[in-house]
């Protein structure tokens, strides 16, 4: 299952990652997608793609970031939003697109054939996550902010989710940069006494109910 990479940033750009991950969710064949950490937006199309392949229209995909650098996320571990290694992506952007591949706007048109299928939402998730409602969510891709209680936060958030037999995927499990993740999944699955697989290689974390 290929994982496209739309001309933009991805965390998911490792070999096998990304095509990994898209199995993962084609198991479950979700029908109320949440995706906490949208970033350029590229996870977010694959899934688009690979729900609508499976359902036709009948799916929804909801997608949560802050879509701009600020204060809120100066200090994160997150991947460069802008392509300074890269001056052809540079150029593009800048010059011919006009835009910046992390803003909302940005986001919004490369998701804008599903336009009925999706809802974005910008927000920090410790501030926002606890206002949606996720009584028919059934599957949450988690790959917000690595901080401990940021992590804990959006877990704890997520706990219907889990609770009504959904899955929670969270990634960068093993990520050494960030030992908050860790230590937050860690912890939550073993207080709630949840089931949680460590998956491709320690780069993700299932978490469903046992």
């Amino acid at each position: 299952m290929e994982y496209k990479k739309y001309y933009r940033k991805t965390s998911l750009k490792q070999k096998g990652v990304g095509s990994f991950f898209l199995e993962e969710i084609a198991k479950k064949k979700p029908k109320f997608f949440l995706e906490i950490g949208v970033f350029h937006g590229v996870t977010a199309r694959n899934v688009c793609e690979l729900l609508s392949n499976i359902h036709g229209n009948d799916y929804k995909y909801v997608g949560l970031d802050l879509f701009e650098e600020s204060d809120e996320n100066k200090d994160e571990v997150i991947p460069n939003t802008t392509f300074s290694s890269n001056p052809l992506k540079q150029f593009y952007y800048k010059y011919i697109k006009r835009q910046n591949p992390y803003s909302l706007e940005a986001v919004k048109e490369l998701l804008k054939k599903f336009d009925n299928n999706v809802h974005l939402i910008k927000g920090n998730s410790n501030k926002v996550l606890n206002k949606i409602d996720m009584s028919k969510i059934d599957y949450v891709f988690l790959d917000g902010g690595h901080e401990y209680n940021t992590v804990l936060n959006d877990l704890n958030c997520c706990f219907d989710v889990i609770n009504n037999n959904g899955t929670v995927l969270c990634d960068d499990y093993d990520l050494q940069q960030a030992p908050g993740v860790k230590k937050a999944i860690d912890e939550f699955v073993k207080e709630k006494k949840f089931n949680c697989s460590i998956i491709c290689n320690g780069r993700f974390a299932k978490i469903e109910k046992n």
